[in-house]
């Protein structure tokens, strides 16, 4: 279902002429951050445009599942967040339009590389590192510090993580320990982890909610929103796996045909901006922002910090390995008895 947000128009944003907006006051917005941030990102855009946002938030996988079953025939307009391997998928399958923004200048270099890899038909605008966080009141010795240790019988039943087909979160898990391990290995270690897995969740972010109430000892997440748990008080401590781990790029990507282009395009200049970029950290979302000129929230995992290894954007985000690897995934893992 749609969630529609209709607010007074305000002066247009200085960056994009009125001209514009007049074509059209009505965007179609496919979400796949959280809800929290989607609706005051479309509100946002709203009261500076006067331009109605029609906002549906759906996972990443999702997301790209809606936008291909569409194709030909689409209802968005704009694919906005969510992890950079379905956007790429998405280029690559031509299910999204190529456009290159005059914003890119204000970029930080692995945003202009998303969209250099995807000839320009998706684009940057977050980064945030995979990792884990653990309920402290649950785990109080001995800690885990690496992703071997969450293969601990302690943890049996104990640990969550999203399925890699819904979620962009646990596809980057599932690429991350095949750039880590190899793929043999990678597969090898998720199957002596599946005994300690108690649900995967369709979102990629419930995981730490569930640590966060008890439900579960542990959320295999991106860490900024392990932080955003102890943020509101959770006993959530955020791990940056000691092996080293991989890491998203969120993207945005016009989608081919839709309904309102020029809406859309203003959505995306708009989107790229600074001012844009830190309503983020407002709606408790603690992500690095892809504008150079945007501040990072003090609360984000410092990148610089990170054991963060060389992920191949290129390669799986391709729709070849993307697919195989979901297809092993589920054929080894989610097939396995419960």
């Amino acid at each position: 279902m749609y969630r529609r947000f209709t607010l007074a128009a305000a002066t247009a944003l200085a960056l994009l002429p009125v001209s514009t907006f007049a074509q059209s006051n009505e965007l179609v917005l496919y979400c796949s951050v959280g809800e929290e941030w989607c609706r005051a990102q479309s509100e946002a855009f709203s009261r500076e445009t006067g331009i109605n946002v029609l906002m549906t938030r759906k996972s990443s996988g999702e997301t790209f599942a809606q936008i291909k079953a569409e194709e030909g025939q689409p209802r968005g307009d704009v694919w906005w967040g969510g992890t950079g391997d379905p956007h790429l998928q998405a280029a690559q399958e031509g299910l999204t339009e190529e456009y290159k923004s005059p914003m890119l200048a204000e970029l930080q270099a692995w945003a202009v590389g998303q969209a250099e890899t995807s000839g320009f038909r998706t684009v940057g605008i977050y980064a945030g590192a995979l990792g884990f966080g653990y309920n402290s009141t649950l785990v109080t010795e001995n800690p885990p510090a690496c992703w071997k240790d969450l293969l601990d019988a302690r943890y049996k039943e104990d640990i969550q993580v999203a399925n890699p087909n819904s979620s962009g979160t646990s596809y980057t898990m599932l690429a991350t320990m095949v750039q880590l391990m190899g793929e043999d290995e990678a597969f090898a270690y998720l199957k002596d982890l599946h005994a300690n897995i108690n649900q995967y969740t369709k979102s990629g972010s419930a995981p730490i909610r569930a640590a966060a109430t008890g439900e579960s000892a542990i959320g295999i997440v991106f860490m900024h929103d392990a932080v955003a748990q102890t943020v509101e008080g959770a006993p959530i401590v955020t791990v940056a796996p000691c092996e080293g781990t991989g890491y998203e790029v969120g993207s945005m990507s016009l989608i081919k045909g839709g309904p309102n282009p020029e809406a859309a395009k203003a959505w995306y200049e708009w989107a790229l901006s600074a001012k844009a970029q830190e309503i983020g950290a407002t709606a408790k979302s603690f992500q690095v922002p892809s504008n150079s000129n945007a501040a990072t929230p003090p609360e984000a995992p410092k990148l610089a910090d990170i054991k963060l290894i060389d992920y191949d954007f290129a390669k799986y985000g391709s729709s070849e390995v993307r697919t195989a690897l979901l297809a092993r995934w589920d054929a080894e893992i989610g097939a396995l008895p419960k």
